[in-house]
């Protein structure tokens, strides 16, 4: 089985603190996610003020888009640095708290926007309660493999009745990619979210640019998952 390939792959924290501090964030996009804004309609679906969780939020600017937009935004990173650059990048002064509830975690404050510098497994719903929506673009494809369920259960447990979780994932040989980003098939969401919410395949398209190509990839394709929970 093509996961078996990367299932032992582990990335640390710290290894992911060196990448910002080092700049190596190639995954960081400058400009609001495409595949976002083509699927907004979806997620929002006629709702006002909705908040959104970004887990593994980096500095992505898809944030500031949907504050704009009137909804509120709360992300969890662990690298210091993002956080910090996400606010100079946008012009934003930000308030610093301590979080009560999870030693040694800071929270960066700005209108309605919260990023919660932590381990993401060390955040849960009685810091900020449960969200209407989910956008995650790179972060069920950063984390290590053998922690997909333990994810899946946090998110689980993030999502209010209504919410609806917009999961962007990748297709590719795993032979010729280590990770991350990490190979995660439309079989595996079923797996882990299907016995609680239906998962509906929104979008598929080629992402296979200049960057993967140079890396040795013969084909990339990212797909866009909508994550519901189901009605009873």
């Amino acid at each position: 089985m093509m996961l078996a390939v990367q299932a032992d792959r582990v990335v640390s924290l710290a290894e992911w603190e060196e990448r910002w501090q080092q700049n190596r964030i190639g995954f960081h996009r400058p400009h609001v996610n495409k595949l976002l804004e083509r699927n907004i309609k979806q997620v929002v679906n006629g709702r006002t003020g909705v908040r959104f969780f970004f887990p593994l939020c980096g500095k992505a600017v898809d944030m500031k888009w949907l504050a704009d937009m009137g909804h509120s935004v709360v992300g969890v990173e662990i690298a210091e640095k993002a956080i910090l650059q996400f606010y100079e990048d946008n012009n934003m002064s930000y308030a610093v708290e301590p979080v009560p509830s999870i030693p040694g975690a800071k929270v960066y404050k700005v209108r309605n926007i919260s990023i919660y510098h932590c381990d993401l497994y060390k955040f849960n719903s009685c810091v900020e309660g449960q969200f209407g929506a989910i956008w995650d673009r790179g972060s069920l494809v950063a984390i290590n493999p053998e922690d997909r369920e333990k994810y899946a259960s946090l998110l689980l447990s993030l999502m209010a009745e209504d919410c609806r979780y917009l999961l962007s994932t990748l297709l590719y040989n795993p032979e010729q990619h280590k990770g991350p980003p990490f190979l995660v098939p439309n079989e595996q969401i079923l797996a882990l979210f299907g016995s609680s919410c239906d998962v509906q395949l929104l979008d598929s398209v080629d992402a296979l640019d200049q960057r993967w190509r140079e890396a040795g990839l013969d084909f990339m394709t990212e797909n866009t998952h909508l994550i519901a929970l189901k009605i009873d």
